[in-house]
């Protein structure tokens, strides 16, 4: 399979199974799981079929682990829009974590903390050269530390995704660290 099929590929699953299922005639569990051969039946009635060893590929070789698979089931691992309980436990954070974005969003975050936005939860990730990946999707890339142990010890609940993505509802800006001249 090569990379430009891989790619679309995935960019569907995350479609389908994180923001539209139903735009397909999908329907996700309460865990955001659906059976396998549903998703390659519903994606093959819409114009877009693949095989199931395509699916395997992409859930194998993608670097961020956006796809879990569980015997005949598959569901994202984080990231939705749409409502779904992962079932994550909480967790406890690392003392920080980092958040890539991009300046032109600094304004509102020193203003608002980071919010979800369309999805359920904040992504933050537990190195920075991951964040700044994350970031650098949108533009040129800021990364911004969060004190995750102070918030922690705040009453906020942590949650970490099967693809090693942590999750919290939203960062107040007290906790943000912006890097100098930002």
């Amino acid at each position: 399979m090569d990379e430009r099929r891989t790619v679309k590929v995935s960019k569907y699953l995350s479609r389908h199974l994180r923001h539209q299922p139903e735009r397909i005639g999908l329907t996700l569990d309460e865990g955001g799981w659906t059976e396998i051969e549903a998703l390659i039946a519903a994606a093959t009635a819409h114009g877009f079929p693949f095989t199931r060893e395509e699916l395997d590929h992409v859930v194998a070789t993608n670097d961020k682990r956006r796809f879990a698979v569980e015997g005949t089931r598959i569901r994202a691992s984080q990231g939705h829009s749409v409502d779904v309980d992962l079932g994550l436990p909480p967790a406890v954070p690392p003392p920080y974590l980092y958040h890539g974005t991009v300046a032109r969003n600094l304004e509102a975050i020193r203003a608002e903390g980071l919010r979800p936005m369309d999805r359920h939860t904040v992504h933050l990730s537990a190195d920075r050269e991951t964040a700044t990946r994350v970031g650098a999707r949108r533009g040129r890339p800021v990364v911004l530390s969060v004190d995750t142990g102070a918030m922690h010890r705040d009453g906020h609940v942590f949650h970490l995704s099967e693809n090693g993505v942590w999750l919290t509802r939203a960062v107040p800006s007290r906790y943000l660290r912006f890097p100098a001249g930002h």
